[in-house]
């Protein structure tokens, strides 16, 4: 297989440091505001789209490291890409989700209550560092420097791999107390 990018690490560094603190940036500063706005729908319908992307990406990555394993390299690679675009469909949508409904608190009690913050606390932990690892994985990729991707997808694969099943684990739970 040959790159489908000039490697350049100096830039690619910079963009993928960039991307990653202004995603970050945007997530934190756009999940504090919440716009008082008449969709003509349930807000909610985003948490349910977040949910199934975050399925869809689940299963994506699931088939990648099967082809992978199977030699398929041309297939492994565009169902990878296509996990990239997923999941920047995802944050498009989670963005829209809390600009348009706010925070919504966890009800459930006793052990599910401590089960959910568990889950809820390192899937947010891991879904903010996971991103310039999932950028570099595909640079690596991309520019064909396949050992340093091979080195760093398995690092890569099971944390977006939680992230992405945690996500919907999280709906699953919180979405009973919609309003």
């Amino acid at each position: 297989m040959k790159a489908w990018i000039e490697r350049n690490d100096t830039v690619a560094y910079r963009v993928i440091g960039t991307l990653s603190v202004v995603v970050f940036a945007a997530v934190v500063v756009l999940s504090r505001v919440k716009l008082n706005v008449d969709l003509g729908f349930s807000p909610h319908i985003f948490a349910t789209i977040n949910a199934f992307i975050n399925s869809t990406v689940s299963i994506l990555l699931i088939v990648g490291i099967v082809l992978v394993k199977q030699r398929k390299l041309e297939a492994h690679r565009n169902v990878m890409m296509s996990a990239i675009v997923f999941s920047s469909l995802f944050l498009v949508s989670y963005i829209a989700h809390h600009l348009f409904a706010g925070e919504t608190s966890f009800g459930g009690e006793g052990a599910l209550r401590y089960f959910y913050y568990f889950i809820l606390i390192t899937h947010i932990i891991l879904a903010a560092v996971i991103l310039p690892f999932i950028l570099l994985t595909a640079y690596n990729s991309l520019s064909g420097d396949f050992v340093k991707h091979k080195k760093i997808a398995r690092y890569t694969f099971p944390l977006w791999l939680y992230v992405s099943i945690t996500g919907v684990l999280v709906y699953l739970l919180i979405s009973p107390y919609y309003s």
